[in-house]
């Protein structure tokens, strides 16, 4: 008889009484994180079909190019708001994208982990990942919308304090994508002759392009359905007239979604969904556009 007949005939060992208990226990764990994740989707599903429910119906062109009215709601819109959104979302990004960007650059590519300033540098970044977007509120609040810079509440110091609230995400998913470039494409570019800024700029960046801009969209994303920073530094809860420049009154979606869900007549029941409905579906494009550059120019190394 062979070892591999003795083997097959060789009966299992019995499970021990510990070993059996550790899996009773692995099943149990694994049954209970299905069923918190079946009762998180099914509260899930059941918001988006309420939403889509009761606001398709006010999904229309006055949606979009209309102002809000708190005569007329069943013909309202959401224009100032939908404005006023790319306005400071956009400013947002001219700020907060290449002043990340840098900064992942200087601490990835230049930076000496030994001395303290750098250190310090790493540690506040960690940090402020997970501040309240609340914190970001109050500090531009303290000295941009008022003294020392005096701005007031204008659409620029929307943009300042969404930047700094997702600066520091830009600057973590740089740093991420620049160390997942392979050491040896860093090595071979000095050792034909080329500097560290020519590396960096001919070679790394090129290669991180990809979770560069999957993590500055998520980001952008995280930045459009902000409202509480927005609402400290004067994103004004009800305007009917468009935002036409950097330092003129403005709102947002979610700002506009809050002051339409105070409302106590029945006729703005629907204009919310269907604003909630929009913000969603704007989200959704943002992340889908991440995901689809994500796969598309993800490079195997």
């Amino acid at each position: 008889m062979t070892a591999t007949d003795t083997a097959r005939t060789t009966p299992a060992r019995a499970l021990t009484p510990d070993r059996r208990r550790r899996d009773v226990a692995s099943t149990v764990f694994v049954s209970v994180l299905w069923a918190c994740l079946l009762v998180a989707a099914l509260f899930l599903f059941y918001v988006l079909i309420t939403i889509v429910v009761s606001g398709v119906s006010r999904l229309d062109a006055n949606l979009i190019t209309q102002a809000p009215s708190t005569i007329r709601p069943a013909t309202a819109g959401v224009q100032p708001a939908i404005v006023g959104t790319l306005l400071v979302v956009g400013v947002t990004a001219l700020i907060a994208l290449p002043l990340g960007i840098a900064a992942a650059i200087y601490l990835e590519e230049y930076a000496d982990p030994r001395r303290w300033f750098n250190r310090a540098i790493e540690l506040n970044v960690q940090n402020l990942a997970a501040v309240p977007s609340i914190i970001f509120g109050i500090l531009v609040l303290a000295f941009v919308v008022r003294a020392p810079l005096n701005f007031g509440a204008v659409a620029l110091s929307g943009s300042i304090a969404l930047a700094l609230l997702i600066l520091p995400v830009v600057i973590i998913a740089t740093r991420e994508s620049l160390r997942a470039v392979p050491r040896e494409i860093r090595d071979g570019s000095l050792a034909v002759g080329a500097t560290r800024w020519q590396t960096v700029w001919r070679q790394l960046l090129p290669a991180a392009v990809p979770g560069i801009a999957t993590g500055s969209i998520l980001a952008l994303s995280r930045a459009v359905g902000e409202a509480a920073p927005l609402i400290l530094v004067g994103a004004t809860t009800f305007i009917t007239f468009t935002p036409d420049g950097l330092f003129s009154r403005y709102t947002v979606m979610p700002v506009q979604i809050f002051n339409f869900a105070l409302q106590s007549r029945e006729a703005f029941i629907p204009l919310t969904y269907a604003a909630i409905l929009l913000l969603i579906v704007i989200l959704l494009a943002l992340n889908g556009t991440a995901i689809v550059l994500r796969n598309r120019f993800a490079r195997r190394w």
